[in-house]
């Protein structure tokens, strides 16, 4: 823990950690605040699986776009802009009772003017600590997002179910205004410039490394989305025991982050930290009661910060540092087509074959998000003997001399 200590006492990475993390708190709200108006207003979870889907492809296509622009017209244009258009299409979906199809449409174009926080504070992570620190500051933020999985699906249904499912969905918006502004604004995010790349886009996933953390990350948020539908299908949404149970898998989560944080990535590492999360949620199948939904979602949970902050560190030590928020971009574009497709199977599914469905489709895709950094291992790189930093733009040139 003294090395999580001494990061936040270096000047700026307190600041712009609670920034970062105010500004995507409605991240681990707007999942379940849509889920739980869609239902309430069109009575399918398959309808409300359609919405969260149509939002996670707008996110994907706009991930490596929006990251790019970030190196073309600076961090605040890019974030300020989009910040504006998604506050003003989430709050239609909520305010207004449209058709679903139109609801997707704009569920679509909420994602695809999603701010693109998380690329952008990675980006900025190498410029505030030094390489040896990197990976520490990965699993420290990491691990501190699943506060946003803690208290937002508490929060969320808490409101939704005891006040009102728009409410819950103003709410979130409320919340992204202020968190977006503050990140905005911190000086962090004016100091750093990130150069123009000159490469192609989409040229980094050429890049081993970066394309097995997207699939990766793909395959692991699948799941986690699938979950979180199953959750809620079993619960219902009449209390808040579906957010207590999110929370409690997130807490699970957020110790295993600070657990892991600490020891070195080796190749094998994104391995057996997604293992973890797949032996929780297969002992998760066999009952959807309360104790041991919460006992092995715990298990579940202790390998996804890690898993991570893996995802992280191999994507920045791969890449120039013009190339980092588009690669991350890249990544961010794999969870979300993993968060469509977990939460529309998973939706489709409890409609037929009930609340069960939902963790068969989690077990299947924390499975095969095990055997891909199994059979990938070479693809991974060592990280045990150096830091984690980005590959410089330019590097030094040796001058023969007679």
């Amino acid at each position: 823990m003294s090395s999580y200590s001494g990061l936040l006492k270096t000047s700026g990475v307190a600041r712009i950690i609670a920034a970062q993390l105010t500004a995507r708190f409605p991240f681990g709200m707007l999942s379940l605040a849509f889920l739980l108006h869609i239902e309430r207003v069109h009575h399918t979870y398959g309808a409300a699986g359609l919405v969260l889907g149509a939002m996670s492809v707008g996110q994907a296509i706009a991930g490596p776009l929006t990251s790019r622009l970030m190196g073309v017209w600076g961090m605040r244009p890019v974030l300020w802009t989009t910040l504006g258009f998604c506050s003003v299409a989430i709050a239609c979906i909520g305010w207004f009772v449209m058709p679903i199809p139109l609801t997707m449409a704009v569920a679509f174009f909420a994602g695809l003017s999603m701010p693109p926080i998380q690329p952008a504070v990675r980006t900025i992570y190498p410029k505030m600590v030094n390489s040896k620190q990197l990976t520490a500051l990965f699993s420290l933020d990491a691990s501190a997002q699943e506060i946003i999985w803690i208290a937002g699906p508490v929060a969320i249904t808490f409101v939704s179910t005891q006040i009102g499912t728009v409410q819950g969905i103003l709410m979130s918006v409320a919340v992204m205004l202020t968190g977006g502004l503050w990140f905005i604004l911190s000086p962090e995010v004016g100091r750093v410039r990130i150069p123009r790349s000159a490469r192609k886009l989409g040229a980094v996933l050429r890049r081993p490394p970066v394309l097995l953390a997207t699939v990766v990350g793909f395959l692991l948020v699948g799941s986690c989305a699938a979950i979180e539908v199953g959750v809620v299908a079993t619960f219902g949404n009449n209390g808040p025991t579906a957010g207590i149970v999110l929370a409690i898998w997130s807490l699970g989560s957020l110790v295993g982050g600070l657990a892991f944080g600490h020891i070195p990535i080796g190749p094998w590492a994104l391995a057996r930290r997604m293992f973890i999360v797949f032996a929780g949620v297969a002992l998760a199948v066999s009952s959807l009661n309360f104790w041991w939904l919460a006992a092995t979602l715990i298990i579940a949970g202790a390998g996804i910060a890690p898993a991570l902050t893996v995802v992280f560190s191999i994507v920045s030590a791969s890449v120039r540092f013009s190339d980092t928020a588009e690669a991350y971009g890249w990544v961010g574009t794999g969870q979300l087509i993993g968060a469509a497709l977990g939460s529309a199977i998973a939706g489709f599914l409890i409609d037929g074959s009930g609340p069960i469905g939902a963790f068969w489709v989690a077990g299947v895709f924390a499975l095969v998000g095990f055997l891909v950094p199994l059979l990938g291992h070479r693809w991974h790189p060592d990280l045990r003997q150096r830091g984690a930093s980005p590959i410089p733009d330019t590097e030094p040139i040796q001058v023969q001399t007679s």
